[in-house]
């Protein structure tokens, strides 16, 4: 019984020690690396024109969500450099790639530009309302240019001496200087996307620019 005892402690013993060599705690099993996002060439050469530009982005992996909602060949693009230093963008979400560097351009040549002749004051952020989301056009059973993150809703323009600009309460109700910085902005954006819309189409757009992938000036109201 006593040599019976002994056995069962020495195999315990040496469990223990299978389990926790030396004392130490087991081993990890290691991580799996996170997969690359895989990237087309032509959005490598976007991507690299929008660095050039001093643009913060990234590019982000593709999504199919079915009912002709997508994000492809997309990118974040979360800052942009301008003349004198760099600004945001908020709650933005993936964008075309062709579409950050439209938006990339007019933020630093239409909007940061024309907050410092109108206003005074460099821009600081751009807030938006998104990019992608899965919807049609209103009043109609055609997918939105949203669907594809080919679009953009811009509710309002902070300025560095912290003063905020929104679509919604400046437009119609700000001062002569706000209201005329806000219709260089819209023009600027006409000249620059493919559809722009705001106030003056409708009342679903009292709030934001919708500004949209496409051929350079066309719908614009």
């Amino acid at each position: 019984m006593k040599r019976l005892a002994v056995l069962v402690l020495a195999f315990a013993l040496s469990g223990c020690g299978s389990l926790v060599p030396d004392g130490r705690a087991p081993a990890r099993p290691p991580t799996q690396a996170p997969r690359p996002v895989a990237v087309s060439g032509e959005q490598r050469q976007c991507l690299a024109d929008l660095g050039a530009r001093g643009a913060n982005v990234s590019p982000v992996a593709d999504r199919y969500y079915g009912a002709g909602c997508s994000t492809l060949s997309t990118v974040n693009l979360s800052a942009v450099h301008g003349d004198v230093g760099e600004f945001r963008l908020t709650n933005l979400g993936p964008v075309s790639c062709p579409l950050a560097e439209t938006t990339a351009a007019w933020a630093r040549f239409g909007v940061d530009r024309a907050a410092r002749q109108v206003l005074g004051s460099p821009l600081a952020r751009i807030e938006t309302f998104g990019s992608y989301s899965c919807r049609d056009v209103a009043g109609s059973g055609r997918r939105s240019a949203h669907a594809t993150a080919n679009a953009i809703d811009v509710s309002a323009f902070v300025l560095a001496d912290g003063r905020r600009i929104s679509v919604l309460d400046d437009w119609s109700g700000g001062d002569v200087a706000r209201q005329r910085f806000l219709r260089l902005v819209h023009l600027s954006a006409c000249k620059r996307f493919g559809t722009v819309l705001g106030p003056d189409y409708n009342a679903a757009h009292r709030d934001h620019f919708h500004v949209e992938s496409g051929r350079q000036g066309g719908f614009c109201r």
